[in-house]
């Protein structure tokens, strides 16, 4: 039976009942879609996830990867899984029209995301070259594409994006990989250099892997604005498509890790035995801003699977939840001879279920509400707050989801007791899978300066004053049924603007004496999570107008469905909403004493 557990019915509410998706689709670039199709994608998505895709989760974590001679054999469920992937035609959803692909709008390919790597997130590591080709496709030159692109989709071939170096780190723009020019007009280069914790850099998963790499040309600047992107094979590509010899690109290390232990995170060695050839990519010196269109849907997708991990957790702690009976009713605690109940009767039992219900639910309404602006973005391409705003979500959907996921899965395994503690279920595995989201693609420190720095400072908070005003009409202007709620929110939403002021503050105060930056640094985690749970709050508030007056004509399941949302809105709201006054209260008492500490005190 499959560990893995879905909430469909919560994606389609998303899509349809709040987002009402289907009001766009025919029109622009999704033409070629509808609402029963995309509903029937979803369905299919589903079934394909919980039967095919999620078969070798467990094989994947228990069959121990090594390295032989550079090469690396994967367990034969999880290539099963890949290659059905690519059979069952999936892959379409993540191409563009024009690259044959279905013409799904982003929210849509986001929903079947979730719904892919919550079943499998090291299965699913395995094929995002699709998302390389589109990179490709867009930055590439028109011989690039042909030669590279288009054999890429056809073959199904692996790709990965290849930063970090093991000196370097999260300091991108320290990397020493240099770039030899061999035939400039033609954008041929040799490229020399070690990079570290690249997923999916080996396996027999596909006949061939391009490596998308950053590299320095000989005499380019330092830092980021110095560093190119090339196009690096495994196995030299042909100009009619075919593959060649071996490239000399060669892993000389996986790394042994405590989760995702099937995705091949490697070491690469970039020209130490042969020559390795890579090719300028579009023929222009523009590395980092070409790389970031790979980055930026990585940390989208990171974000889509702690929210997978932690949905499923949740309702396989739910399903244990309804089945274990243990202990009388707290009501009658007293009398040795009451029948015991289910433990979903029991207070604490129930606190840890709604802490889950309602923070997956949320999280997945900040997924599926940044995959809406996705969509308007290619509907209103001139309109700059659309992008804007992409750029200021994505920060709250990485950061937010991940140290969330983290936690409160943590509160899954606790419903299990004792047993969540064994290999008998899986919840100790979504653990040790889903620890690394916080860590990779920028950690949530990175996030958080991200968000303060580039985000809102220098945007001089443009864009999330038009975003408050949208959650501010909400507070002052929603139904009487959360009235208690939507003052929350208006209080919370003055605090995050309070809480932005002090960092502000403290900010310009660096431009005299720049140790007051610390101030900031300290706080900027603290501002992350304030701002994403107000934006969480005023979503689901939205999701709870929507399902009160569904509610109203519901019957059966949907109405069990309809209150449950109604819920979530308001526990979120009363269990999160205050702290950003706290969080604003501890940044405005802030004395830098802790960066004055000597580094041997702690």
């Amino acid at each position: 039976m499959s560990h893995y557990k879905t909430n469909l019915r919560d994606i389609k509410f998303n899509l349809f009942e709040v987002l009402k998706t289907q009001e766009y689709m025919g029109e622009g670039p999704y033409h070629d879609m509808d609402e029963d199709t995309a509903r029937h994608l979803l369905d299919e998505v589903e079934r394909f996830s919980v039967e095919v895709f999620a078969e070798s989760f467990e094989e994947g974590d228990r069959t121990p990867i090594e390295l032989v001679d550079g090469e690396v054999t994967l367990p034969p469920g999880l290539v099963r899984s890949i290659k059905a992937y690519y059979e069952q035609g999936w892959d379409t959803l993540g191409r563009p029209a024009d690259l044959g692909g279905v013409g799904a709008p982003p929210t849509l390919r986001w929903a079947a995301q979730e719904l892919l790597v919550g079943a499998n997130p090291a299965a699913f590591f395995f094929v995002v070259g699709t998302l390389m080709a589109n990179v490709l496709h867009e930055e590439g030159t028109p011989e690039q594409i042909e030669r590279f692109v288009q054999p890429m989709l056809d073959n199904a071939w692996g790709g990965t994006m290849v930063l970090t170096e093991p000196d370097a780190g999260s300091d991108v723009g320290a990397g020493t990989t240099k770039a030899i020019a061999i035939d400039e007009e033609q954008g041929i280069y040799h490229i020399e250099g070690v990079k570290r914790f690249i997923t999916s850099g080996e396996g027999d998963y596909a006949d061939n892997i391009i490596h998308l790499v950053l590299a320095r040309p000989e005499g380019a600047q330092a830092g980021t604005k110095g560093l190119s992107m090339f196009i690096v094979p495994k196995f030299h590509v042909n100009e009619d498509g075919s593959l060649g010899e071996r490239n000399g690109v060669v892993t000389t290390r996986i790394e042994n890790k405590m989760g995702i232990k099937a995705s091949t995170t490697c070491e690469l060695t970039f020209g130490a035995d042969e020559p390795c050839v890579g090719y300028l990519v579009g023929m222009r010196h523009d590395g980092i801003r070409q790389m970031f269109k790979v980055i930026e849907h990585a940390r989208m997708l990171i974000g889509t699977k702690s929210i997978a991990t932690l949905s499923t957790g949740y309702l396989n702690a739910l399903e244990f939840a309804n089945d274990r009976v243990q202990s009388a009713d707290m009501t009658k605690a007293a009398d040795k001879t009451a029948p015991r109940v289910e433990i979903i009767r029991h207070p604490d039992v129930r606190r840890m279920l709604m802490l889950q219900k309602a923070h997956v639910e949320g999280m997945r309404a900040l997924l599926c509400y940044t995959g809406w602006v996705q969509d308007q973005k290619k509907l209103h391409p001139d309109d700059d707050y659309l992008t804007k705003l992409d750029d200021l979500l994505l920060p709250l959907v990485k950061g937010y989801s991940s140290e969330t996921a983290y936690t409160l899965l943590g509160q899954s395994l606790q419903v299990f007791g004792g047993s969540g503690f064994t290999k008998d279920y899986p919840l100790e595995q979504y653990i040790r899978d889903v620890k690394i989201d916080s860590l990779y693609e920028g950690t949530t420190g990175i996030q958080a300066l991200d968000l303060f720095f580039r985000k809102i400072a220098r945007d001089q908070g443009q864009t999330l004053m038009r975003l408050a005003e949208e959650i501010l009409h909400l507070a002052k202007g929603g139904s009487d049924e959360f009235a208690y709620e939507r003052e929350l929110l208006a209080k919370a939403l003055e605090d995050v603007q309070g809480h932005i002021g002090v960092l502000v503050g403290h900010a310009m105060a660096s431009m005299q004496n720049p140790s007051e930056v610390y101030k900031t640094g300290l706080h900027t985690n603290a501002l992350l999570e304030s701002l994403s749970e107000v934006v969480i709050a005023w979503l689901l508030l939205r999701h709870g107008e929507v399902a009160s007056a569904a509610l109203e004509s519901a019957e059966g399941s949907d109405r069990e469905f309809y209150e449950g949302k109604i819920a979530s809105a308001r526990y979120f709201a009363r269990l999160n909403l205050p702290k950003a006054r706290l969080r604003r209260e501890f940044a405005e008492g802030e004395d830098g004493a802790l960066m004055e500490m000597s580094d041997t005190a702690f």
